[in-house]
């Protein structure tokens, strides 16, 4: 059991070093922006709607979300609407002016349901009526970070910040506000996944972890590309822009905000028409895809922990 406990805590706790190592050797561009309201202090999610950025606090703030002018960093807009969310981790772009604010964190697994709520943003502050719709994953509550909506269906998915790799869920086409909608499994992804977007296309997915961002072909989550990321205190929000670049942001105050470009081969692939092809039976895998053995991960990670333990020996003074 203790040797199994100190596995875990070193897997844990080696994509938090990866994104710090990634950080300190990628070359440290000037920030597009920076927060300028005190009130942001921990952006876990990002959007970009009619050229404004959107973000919000991460768990334990009301259910609020920030407009920001990425000219100046200023907020130009706060919205509220009147629920009490339980952990809000997400953001993805809605139709007509709105996001989804995804209450999707479940640091303990264990929520029954989570909530995606659509909510209205812009100039000005407010308060909105906003609807809210329930989630159930098929095998169990998990936490989650990542909320995608698809810029061709409006489809929304769900991907989970697993230790051992991401399991990425399709919600239903068409949500009921009156029942609970079933998430149902259909690709993996990297582990520690803590933001993701759709490229404009619909046919590429870009997600990130601590340190950096790597684009997948949609549906089949096969990784094609990855992007390393400027160093951040807490880099947790991703977004895409209509110009095939992706802004980043971190928790703290005053937080800067990047902006970072995809590979070239990834960059002039994609069209900025997104596909229409998200609709149930016709893009999504008809099996659930396999559970990955995480023996050679933890093979892995028990070596680094031999090897370390012998490295910090040696070093001891005689």
């Amino acid at each position: 059991m203790v040797l199994r406990e100190a596995l875990a805590g070193l897997v844990i706790a080696l994509p938090f070093g990866a994104g710090i190592a990634v950080g300190a050797d990628a070359e440290q561009p000037r920030p597009e922006f920076r927060f300028t309201d005190a009130a942001i202090v921990e952006s876990s999610g990002l959007a970009v709607v009619d050229g404004l950025v959107v973000t919000v606090n991460d768990s334990g703030d009301e259910a609020r979300v920030f407009t920001v002018d990425p000219a100046t960093g200023d907020t130009v807009g706060v919205t509220r609407w009147g629920t009490e969310p339980t952990d809000i981790e997400a953001l993805a772009p809605g139709e007509d002016g709105t996001v989804w604010v995804g209450d999707i964190g479940d640091n303990t697994a264990s929520r029954d349901t989570i909530t995606v709520t659509r909510v209205p943003v812009g100039t000005g502050d407010r308060t909105v009526e906003a609807t809210a719709y329930e989630l159930r994953y098929p095998d169990g509550a998990s936490d989650a970070e990542a909320l995608l909506a698809h810029p061709g269906t409006g489809r929304l998915y769900v991907v989970t910040k697993g230790v051992f790799g991401a399991v990425v869920y399709a919600a239903p086409v068409r949500l009921s506000a009156a029942a609970v909608n079933p998430l149902r499994k259909i690709g993996r992804a990297m582990p520690i996944v803590t933001d993701g977007a759709f490229l404009p296309d619909g046919e590429h997915v870009v997600l990130r972890d601590y340190g950096r961002a790597v684009v997948y072909d949609f549906p089949s989550f096969e990784a094609v590309a990855e992007v390393r990321l400027p160093a951040q205190q807490q880099g947790e929000g991703i977004a895409m822009t209509t110009d095939g670049h992706v802004l980043v942001s971190s928790e703290g105050q005053r937080a800067p905000v990047h902006d970072v470009a995809l590979p070239t081969p990834v960059a002039e692939e994609p069209s900025d028409q997104p596909t229409l092809r998200s609709r149930e039976g016709e893009e999504l895998p008809q099996q659930e895809p396999r559970d990955r053995d995480p023996t050679p991960w933890l093979l892995g990670v028990g070596l680094a922990a031999v090897a370390l333990v012998v490295l910090v020996r040696s070093l001891r003074p005689r």
